[in-house]
């Protein structure tokens, strides 16, 4: 509660579309960073493993990780123009 009395305080001069759309690309950077770390750690353990296809899965998690970068920027893209 207190964060969210703090974040209305500071949104005193600014439009409300600008502080969601703020915490809307906030939320959506941390949620790839949550994602692409869960990854990432799956892969290493999956490497860890079976050794003979860790390269297979490190290649899996690259992909897979660029496609949630990809997802993430586009959602940041769209939050910062519906300002």
């Amino acid at each position: 509660m207190l964060l969210f009395s703090t974040l209305l305080q500071a949104a005193a001069g600014l439009s409300l579309g600008k502080v969601g759309a703020s915490l809307g690309a906030a939320i959506a950077a941390f949620a790839a960073a949550f994602g692409i770390s869960k990854i990432g750690k799956a892969s290493i353990e999956a490497g860890a493993r079976q050794p003979e296809q860790a390269g297979h899965y490190r290649m899996t998690a690259i992909i897979i990780s660029a496609l949630i970068e990809g997802a993430c920027l586009f959602a940041i893209v769209v939050c910062i123009i519906a300002k």
